[in-house]
């Protein structure tokens, strides 16, 4: 069974990663695990998760325009600094490329919510950090705690805020959708969409029904753009 992905020129096959074996995902530079999708001529993996992520989002952090999945860096510097985690990325990301906002794939979709064993109540997910700031400091890390930067935040306990990264350490990254209005379609159902690869008849079905995202060059992610800007005379 092979799958298309926009990011790679070949197919790519289902493959379960054994417990011992080290392969980094292209998508988020991270180790994968159980299921992922391979292409074994290139050394090139994804994570389902990852290669599931639809193509464009609107996110609550950046509602005013989509967020395009690019494969690759779009800056001279050929990496970009995520606006949720405040660390360097050289792989996928979502991005507004007008207003120079990159998500990580993995921080697109963290959880509105988590628990963790250092704390005894449940945090919660900030795009503007309340308690960051001078000489503030990540309450699991001891580090310092930027306001530029996401965090999760407790709501009973006064200033106690933490790193995105300290406050998921515990959980499996994947596509969590937020409580607060994330979109992975255009609200405007006349509005162009990339569509999911259909797998063949000699492809079957895979891990998420197959749902390995279509080609999109440049120039249609720019068309999308525009197309959706257009839709909404407030964008």
């Amino acid at each position: 069974m092979e799958y298309k992905h926009f990011s790679h020129e070949h197919n790519l096959s289902i493959y379960q990663v054994p417990h011992g074996q080290h392969l980094k995902c292209y998508g988020c530079d991270k180790f994968c695990d159980k299921t992922i999708y391979a292409c074994w001529q290139c050394n090139f993996f994804l994570h389902e998760h990852c290669g599931n992520a639809t193509r464009y989002i609107k996110h609550p952090f950046h509602s005013s325009h989509y967020l395009i999945l690019s494969p690759y860096p779009t800056y001279p510097s050929n990496c970009f600094v995520c606006n949720a985690c405040g660390t360097n990325g050289t792989r996928f990301s979502y991005c507004c490329a007008l207003c120079e906002v990159d998500l990580h794939v993995n921080c697109a979709f963290l959880p509105p919510k988590v628990t963790h064993k250092a704390h005894p109540h449940e945090l919660v997910l900030n795009h503007s950090s309340q308690t960051g700031g001078q000489n503030q400091v990540c309450k699991m890390c001891r580090r310092s705690l930027d306001s530029n930067h996401w965090s999760y935040e407790c709501p009973v306990c006064a200033n106690y805020g933490v790193h995105t990264l300290c406050a998921t350490s515990e959980i499996k990254m994947g596509l969590y959708q937020m409580d607060d209005g994330l979109e992975t379609e255009p609200s405007n159902p006349s509005a162009p969409m990339t569509q999911p690869a259909a797998p063949t008849a000699q492809q079957g079905q895979g891990p998420s029904d197959g749902q390995v995202q279509v080609e999109l060059t440049p120039l249609e992610a720019l068309a999308i753009l525009m197309g959706l800007s257009n839709a909404n005379p407030h964008v």
